[in-house]
């Protein structure tokens, strides 16, 4: 079968075209399609070749990496991603070839690899499911010896020949700019002038002294490298009691638990995940301190991988203090009732190990959040439910909180995210249909625009110049089986861009939304969240409009111009360096407006389809196992 586009042309094998099986009953037929790996060989791509540019790293120091380096031998996500995670531990070399079309990398027999980001809840994977016509694996080498996990660094993503280290001063803990009105902040990037890291955070800031005296902390995810979490503490708070809140089944909860063996202080928490092709996808720490109580809602999974040369997001909140003893239960409450919503998505778990945290944040003082909370939990609700979660409880902010403007048909609405679910067999399935007009919704105005609607997403230009090169590209898990089902997507699709942050080449695994002005100097809304373009992470109407069915855990916050006083968000055209003047001006929008639409030459990157007519950064190809 093939299929074109104005965004490429894909051709593959006729045992894949007939992989539309029914859905067991009860079951909608775009969330339970399931399919086989792709014949590799018989797949055609139509990334035109380009000239070789010199990494974006050329200033950092290259060390060798030791040849016992040892590696992870649990990759963490769903088999697909295991392949993936194949692939960027044994990158193919770059040669001017024609027999590079069919070359197959060699795997790695024991599964170890570079550990991946994201979940993500795209249709094609299921995580933890086996697919049903699997490649076959390269058999083990009698010279190689089993990997040990350790808490050593996991293996360079292009390669043993060399390994980028973060600059002496990178990991330099600061406090941000404590007169940001928004507290929302980038990851620090390996790889990027300084400047464009002043006032970005990593793990190690937020978990350092001058965030506050750590008694114990919850680390919620979907990915997690347990030895490298704890690294990332300081010695001080190094042994202080850690709760993980996770998805994992059977043997990959086996392979968590076991992660965590040497390390006593750290307990588990199983989210339940009751409804199929769900993922706890919620990104979320709750530090308690002797000074009081902080949250941190981020886009980051708990792996190197996702702190190093990717684009992240993060909301910190203020440090909440301890509410008088004697306090009335709503005590300590916001202007957004974030302390309320907060504590009924913990709640929605009905998990015994988070009750203490329950009682510990009624406790303490939350008045000071300007933001909303918008999660989503596994379910399927109704009647007033259904704007407790999901897109619809986004649609009610939108209604409650935001007003009207002039020529709101003309405020587009942009979406970026780094995973993309199946959409349907046209526009109107979902996507132009229930998402759109959550997206769409301004205030209590009967109005119902149809504004120009930019969705975000790199391409495979984006991925093969980003400062990893190919192996970006297996945290962006857009399957080809998806991405031909659906090419009236593409017509949607801008390319990632982020040159006046200086992070255009710091792949996204951020996921933002926002209503923003035709000349894109005015936000109307912003939001910052672990969902990405699905229907399993947003929620999807079902019986006539009358009920909702969510699978994923999901959390994010969003920003409304009411809650600061304001009218609309001025736009921060150059947010990078952060300066105590500029953090207040604008708001830091994490790419370039407006945005590019695709080119005809451009295609949306597909991560399980091989690239191999031109090399990255790093002189390497993409070609799945």
């Amino acid at each position: 079968m093939s299929q074109d586009s104005q965004h490429g042309k894909w051709a593959v094998s006729s045992s894949d075209d007939d992989d539309e099986a029914l859905p067991p009953s009860g079951t909608s037929a775009s969330q339970s399609n399931r399919h086989a790996v792709p014949s590799y060989n018989s797949i055609q791509t139509g990334s035109p070749p380009g000239p070789k540019l010199e990494p974006e790293t050329a200033s950092i120091e290259l060390k060798p990496e030791p040849d016992n380096t040892p590696v992870s031998s649990l990759v963490i996500g769903s088999e697909a991603r295991q392949l993936a995670a194949t692939n960027q531990s044994n990158p193919v070399k770059y040669e001017n070839t024609p027999s590079l079309a069919g070359k197959r990398k060699k795997e790695v027999s024991d599964g170890s690899g570079w550990a991946l980001s994201d979940s993500d809840d795209d249709d094609d994977d299921v995580k933890g499911k086996s697919f049903t016509n699997p490649p076959k694996k390269a058999p083990p080498s009698p010279q190689k010896k089993k990997a040990k996990v350790g808490n050593e660094r996991p293996p360079s993503p292009h390669g043993r020949v060399y390994y980028i280290d973060e600059p002496e001063d990178f990991f330099e803990s600061s406090i941000p700019c404590l007169n940001d009105p928004f507290r929302f902040y980038l990851n620090k990037v390996t790889g990027l002038d300084r400047k464009y890291n002043t006032g970005a955070l990593h793990i190690r800031d937020i978990l350092s002294p001058l965030f506050g005296t750590l008694k114990e902390s919850v680390q919620f995810n979907y990915c997690f490298d347990i030895a490298w979490m704890v690294k990332q503490y300081p010695s001080e708070f190094r042994d202080c009691p850690v709760l993980i809140v996770h998805g994992d089944k059977r043997e990959a909860k086996a392979r968590l638990v076991q992660q965590a063996k040497p390390f006593p202080h750290i307990r588990f928490c199983q989210a339940k995940l009751d409804i199929a092709f769900g993922t706890h996808h919620t990104k979320m720490m709750l530090l308690w301190y002797e000074e009081g109580f902080r949250v941190i809602i981020l886009t980051s999974n708990l792996i190197r991988a996702d702190w190093y040369q990717k684009t992240q997001g993060m909301w910190v909140s203020p440090l909440f203090p301890r509410l008088p003893k004697g306090s009335s239960e709503s005590a300590g409450e916001s202007p957004t009732f974030f302390k309320r919503d907060l504590l009924e998505y913990l709640a929605s778990y009905r998990a015994p190990e988070l009750e203490e945290w329950i009682q510990r944040i009624k406790e303490h003082d939350l008045s000071e959040t300007r933001v909303y909370l918008v999660g989503s939990t596994p379910g399927r609700y109704v009647g007033p439910d259904m704007e407790r979660w999901g897109h619809l409880r986004l649609r009610k902010l939108l209604y409650d909180h935001t007003d009207p403007v002039p020529d709101e048909e003309r405020w587009p609405v942009i979406g970026q995210y780094s995973s993309i679910g199946s959409m349907g067999l046209d526009k109107t399935k979902w996507l132009a249909g229930e998402f759109q007009r959550t997206m769409t919704t301004l205030g209590k105005s009967s109005v119902r625009p149809n504004p120009p609607m930019h969705l975000l997403y790199p391409s495979v230009e984006d991925v093969r110049t980003s400062l990893e090169g190919y192996p970006a590209g297996g945290s962006l898990p857009y399957s080809i089986q998806t991405a031909q089902k659906q090419l009236w997507l593409h017509s949607y699709f801008h390319r990632w861009k982020a040159d006046t942050t200086g992070r255009s080449h710091a792949m996204p695994h951020i996921k933002t939304y926002m209503r923003v002005s035709p000349d894109f100097t005015q936000l109307a809304w912003f939001l910052v969240t672990s969902s990405n373009l699905s229907k399993a992470a947003w929620g999807a109407l079902e019986k006539n409009n009358t009920q909702v069915m969510v699978r994923s855990y999901e959390l994010g916050v969003l920003y409304v111009p009411s809650a600061f006083n304001m009218k609309t968000f001025t736009v921060h055209k150059n947010p990078f360096p952060v300066s105590s003047s500029s953090s207040s001006s604008g708001f830091p929008v994490p790419f370039d407006l407006p945005p590019t639409y695709y080119s005809s030459k451009d295609q949306p990157w597909i991560w399980n389809i091989p690239y191999n007519q031109a090399p990255d950064t790093h002189g390497n190809i993409w070609v799945p196992s």
